[in-house]
């Protein structure tokens, strides 16, 4: 029977099994658990996260797989849905370039809790984690208009990381739950039928966007499991007619992009680090007030121009008034606005942390003030490196008429300014600090970090479960 793309990607990954992953890769993969995990740890203190864990846990049902970081047991969709929504919802999560999205708070979620319900060895984690993120990276990739110079997902409204995560999970979990390359590909064809996401609340509000992430993993979850069951899905789910590549991208796909060069020319080791709680699109603007810091007292500025691409205004700068004035620590992670003031007046995490993006900082009046004076608008150089780089070019006007630029034209986090392991450290344990001690945060570390070498992965799990004196407060 002729391959299908599904075919391909299927085999692809369950020849992993055996073959095992490049080490580069294996290192990569085991820095994003270590990330996504904080970032789960950390999100606990969102009422969404409230929200979200127990609505899980009143559908929870017979214990199968645990929430991170909670003492409850629930069925691995359910688990996979809550981390999936606390792993995206501080905006903190790495992301692929030029394709636009976010995997790991998709595919480790989902992974983990494939793995927890069939107790899998790390070994084997690993490995399925690295086929979801190379598989959702080049499902995006497909959608990459060159001539465009932009995601044709994005110009559609669509969000790329839940539709194209959702995919790259379901391979992952069916590593975990399933017997074969063959189940892989059913499990494609049922997720193709649950993956959505809309990104309008990236302009306007509202927190549907953490849903997003926790609804792909889970349905990538319930897809293996139905294909367990005798479900089926069609072996062209994603070039066909009626397919994933015709009915979110039109005529504007790359099929080839999926395929090319697969197993050979692994994506996953150049996914961006977030060193800021976020929209990424905000982190070299970010960059820019950091190093304006020194430079100029806030006091003094009478006048911002923040030059950015082109595309990315109508996420970061548009409708203006609203970047200008958001009402929520979650809206100031959408802001360019916003993101400057941080940049000079933050200084937590990395440079910028997450309580520099509070409800109250938002509505800050000396930072109104300041955001008011900031006009975001499309900037040439820039244009001519996105979307490889989210670049910014940031001119300050005082009030005794020097004019202050300063260029970032590389994002911190990727390959070019990489974060080095004491920074990935440093920021996962900023994100436990207010739920875990250091100490058993450091534990979970180094069982994160040594996730191939683990005989059953739900220690990992467990181990970021706060103590029971610490819960009672929460």
């Amino acid at each position: 029977m002729t391959d299908t793309v599904a075919r391909s990607l299927a085999h692809f990954a369950w020849g992993l099994t055996d073959q095992g992953v490049p080490d580069e890769v294996a290192g990569s993969v085991r820095h994003r658990v270590l990330d996504t995990l904080g970032l789960c740890v950390a999100a606990h203190r969102l009422p969404t996260s409230t929200a979200v864990i127990e609505h899980v846990i009143d559908q929870g049902g017979r214990p199968q797989a645990g929430i991170i970081g909670t003492s409850e047991r629930v069925p691995a969709p359910l688990a996979a849905l809550a981390n999936g929504v606390l792993a995206h919802s501080l905006d903190y999560d790495d992301t692929h370039l030029p394709s636009i999205l976010h995997p790991s708070a998709v595919v480790v979620p989902a992974a983990l809790a494939a793995a927890e319900h069939v107790q899998a060895r790390g070994r084997d984690v690993e490995r399925a984690i690295a086929a979801g993120l190379e598989v959702t990276v080049r499902l995006g990739m497909a959608g990459y208009d060159r001539k465009l110079g932009n995601s044709v997902f994005f110009e559609h409204g669509q969000h790329a990381t839940s539709i194209c995560g959702a995919m790259g999970a379901a391979v992952a979990a069916s590593m975990l739950l399933g017997e074969g390359p063959e189940d892989i590909v059913h499990a494609l064809g049922l997720t193709a039928s649950f993956a959505s996401g809309l990104i309008e609340a990236n302009r306007t509000g509202g927190t549907v966007k953490r849903l997003h992430c926790g609804w792909a993993a889970q349905s990538a979850l319930n897809a293996a499991q139905l294909v367990a069951r005798g479900f089926t899905g069609p072996p062209t789910v994603i070039e066909g007619r009626f397919g994933f590549l015709r009915a979110f991208l039109r005529e504007d796909s790359d099929v080839d992009t999926i395929t090319d060069g697969l197993g050979e020319d692994w994506e996953v080791p150049g996914i961006f680090f977030k060193p800021y709680p976020a929209n990424h699109f905000t982190h070299t603007v970010i960059d820019a007030g950091i190093r304006l810091r020194g430079r100029v007292d806030a006091e003094d500025i009478v006048g911002v121009e923040v030059g950015v691409p082109a595309a990315v205004i109508r996420t970061i700068g548009e409708p203006i008034d609203v970047k200008r004035t958001p009402e929520t620590g979650y809206q100031a992670q959408f802001s360019a606005p916003y993101a400057l003031v941080a940049g000079l007046l933050g200084g937590g995490g990395l440079g910028v942390g997450t309580d520099d993006f509070t409800d109250d900082l938002a509505r800050d009046p000396r930072r109104r003030d300041l955001m008011a004076l900031v006009d975001v608008v499309p900037d040439a150089l820039c244009d001519s490196l996105y979307p490889y780089q989210f670049p910014a070019v940031v001119t300050v006007r005082t009030r005794d008429g020097r004019r202050l630029r300063e260029e970032v034209l590389e994002n911190r986090g990727g390959p070019a300014r990489p974060l080095s392991d004491d920074e990935i450290t440093r920021k996962f344990l900023d994100n436990t600090s207010q739920r875990l001690p250091d100490a058993q945060a450091m534990a979970a570390r180094e069982l994160a970090l040594n996730l191939g070498d683990l005989e059953e992965t739900g220690r990992l799990v467990r181990a970021l479960e706060p103590p029971v004196s610490h819960t009672a407060t929460q």
